[in-house]
């Protein structure tokens, strides 16, 4: 309590799920006020969870948080069962991190009928109860739309977060940072991120229709000679960043490398993008991704070009605020 009292921070107990396993190992290793915790992850014999909160007890008035990882719909709901239940252990205050936000790009609906399962889930974390300390804090990095903040009810508090601090800092460390262009996929993208980016050149590709194709083109900005970053929020198969690359390169791009804060890659599309499939020469010079699809990230390991800038550091702030 006094350490608390000296230093303005709080003690944070820190459960995670499974899959979040080394991303919490990491958090905790950032701060000494951060302290992981376990739970017990079994199975009925009808594949029903069968969980327990260990020490739970001991985290009686004192501030808890969750770390998440919605990889999936077969995974969800025994985390939310862990998730509704923290807050009803009178814990001093409740934070869910939860870094990818997996139905963010299912944001609208373009005709009658289509259902908008980012709203959806954002109702389900919308009823997570209430602790004695107030609202639960939901911490996301680099949301879809940020409209969605507003798809969240008044019982938590939504914390967006983003990740390109950690991408500007590695583009600092290159030796030829002062030829880095940033480059937009799409309109998207750049209305998502450019602000951020605004010390950097940029250029804005932009998809059209030729018949029952979607080209690539390049809008606005001069990629000759420089080394291209193209950075957007997510990846799922990868071909948009590809056709990207193409496009650039023909404008005279040196290099071509790729930032993108959430590496979905379904059924193991990041393999395109690896040296043992030609990743290399294709032009990707560097495939910078973070670690908030752990799934993703341990099935890549280190094949390059990709490389893990960690959320850990930031997870750890975000928790003290």
């Amino acid at each position: 309590m006094e350490k608390k009292e000296k230093t303005g921070k709080k003690q944070v107990l820190l459960f995670h799920c499974l899959e979040s396993e080394e991303l919490a190992r990491e958090v905790a290793a950032r701060s000494d006020l951060i302290h992981l915790q376990s739970i017990k992850w079994r199975s009925f014999d009808d594949g029903f969870p069968n969980l327990f909160i260990n020490n739970a007890q001991d985290i009686r008035g004192q501030h808890v948080a969750f770390l998440a990882s919605f990889s999936s719909p077969a995974v969800i709901f025994e985390q939310l069962s862990v998730i509704y239940a923290l807050p009803r252990l009178f814990v001093a205050s409740f934070t869910l991190v939860l870094a990818y936000f997996p139905t963010g790009s299912f944001e609208r609906m373009e005709e009658e009928g289509d259902v908008a399962t980012a709203f959806t889930m954002a109702r389900i974390l919308s009823n997570i109860p209430i602790s004695r300390g107030g609202p639960t804090s939901l911490v996301i990095y680099d949301i879809h739309a940020l409209q969605e903040r507003f798809y969240f009810g008044d019982h938590v508090l939504p914390l967006f977060e983003t990740g390109i601090p950690l991408l500007k800092r590695r583009l600092c460390e290159l030796p030829e940072s002062e030829k880095i262009v940033i480059a937009f996929p799409d309109d998207g993208a750049w209305k998502r991120f450019h602000k951020l980016l605004d010390n950097f050149p940029v250029v804005v590709c932009t998809k059209v229709r030729e018949g029952d194709k979607r080209i690539v083109r390049l809008r606005e900005g001069n990629a000759s000679g420089c080394h291209v970053v193209i950075v957007d929020d997510l990846v799922q198969s990868g071909g948009t960043l590809i056709e990207c690359q193409k496009v650039l390169t023909a404008h005279g791009a040196t290099k071509v490398s790729a930032y993108v804060t959430h590496a979905v890659f379904p059924n193991r599309s990041w393999e395109r993008f690896t040296c043992n499939n030609g990743g290399s020469d294709k032009g990707f010079t560097y495939f910078w991704i973070t670690d908030s699809c752990p799934h993703t990230v341990k099935a890549i390991g280190n094949q390059a070009p990709f490389e893990v800038l960690s959320l850990a550091g930031s997870i750890a702030d975000a928790l003290q605020i």
